[in-house]
């Protein structure tokens, strides 16, 4: 794994050309406030965005918290079952496998640990038992040596756990710098399932309203994105990703659908949900619970009735 964790930086700018840039903001910016004018009368979108300013009020209140204590919510493995809630129980008799396997979640950017809050919790309350949070530097320039980073806390985890694969979710960024580690920097071999809520796959034009190298990076046509649009055969992760309709953070809003013709992956379309409520959204909690309890070691699903996760065409 040493050797697969060295980015190698991309030869081509990471900036798009000109042209091409240029006329797809013009084209992005007027699909999204046409998109968004013909969805404010919305009683979804409304409600969607007075919660989004409610977690975002709460977010700043609890950043401060995110940048202290333990890396880690780790309760380790169950061994008696009699005290544990119905669902915590259910999850450590039907495979406790499932229930021990490493979860690590990624924080995007201008952000930490703290917007997993409630994300850990109902993890917890379901009965994983190792689900862990990172955090990485606020200043951040560059995503390929994050992706390096990123690689080395996997290793950590797994020499603490003793599991040889985990799980990431990641948020917005996070899940950009998750993605890049499992295809191009080998990460594949340790991570079976990688959740991404509201992470920018083919880019955003939102990036284009800050001008800095990292931002550049996520801007459609970059060299970044054309990377990672190259070909990642025999990839053995399986993706799920989280887009909203109504995510300000990513425009077009479709962006943060993954579709790579290599990548297994299930897309999931949120309605009214804004950008820092994705983590938080019960929904969301569930779907994601209820998918990495019931994956096998190849990613196939183990029981009739839960979705399985084929590439979304």
């Amino acid at each position: 794994m040493a050797n697969s964790l060295r980015p190698v930086a991309d030869p081509e700018q990471d900036t798009a050309p000109t042209g091409v840039t240029v006329l797809g903001r013009a084209r992005a910016t007027v699909d999204a406030v046409v998109g968004l004018s013909r969805s404010a009368l919305d009683p979804a979108v409304l409600a969607g965005c007075a919660v989004e300013a409610a977690w975002m009020t709460a977010h700043v209140a609890t950043w401060p918290l995110g940048l202290v204590g333990s890396r880690a919510s780790r309760t380790g493995p169950a061994y008696r079952l009699e005290h544990l809630p119905p669902v915590q129980r259910g999850l450590l008799v039907s495979n406790i496998e499932a229930a021990g396997t490493p979860i690590l979640l990624v924080h995007g950017i201008v952000s930490n640990r703290s917007i997993f809050t409630l994300l850990r919790r109902g993890l917890t309350r379901r009965g994983f038992s190792n689900v862990f949070a990172m955090n990485y530097s606020t200043i951040l320039t560059d995503v390929r040596s994050a992706a390096a980073g990123l690689g080395a806390e996997v290793e950590q985890i797994v020499a603490e756990t003793g599991f040889e694969r985990i799980h990431i979710i990641g948020h917005s960024l996070g899940g950009l710098i998750a993605r890049y580690y499992v295809t191009r920097l080998g990460g594949d071999a340790r991570v079976h399932t990688l959740v991404t809520l509201g992470t920018p796959h083919t880019g955003t034009y939102a990036a284009y309203a800050v001008p800095t190298r990292l931002m550049e990076q996520m801007r459609p046509g970059s060299g970044l994105m054309r990377e990672l649009a190259r070909p990642v055969r025999g990839c053995r992760t399986r993706f799920i990703s989280y887009w909203s309709d109504t995510d300000l953070a990513i425009v077009p809003q479709r962006a943060a659908a993954l579709r790579h013709q290599d990548l297994s992956a299930r897309n999931v379309r949120l309605h009214g949900a804004g950008h820092l409520t994705l983590p938080m959204l019960g929904e969301v909690v569930h779907g994601i619970s209820t998918a990495l309890a019931h994956l096998d070691a190849d990613g196939s699903t183990v029981r009739s009735g839960v979705t399985p996760l084929v590439r979304d065409e």
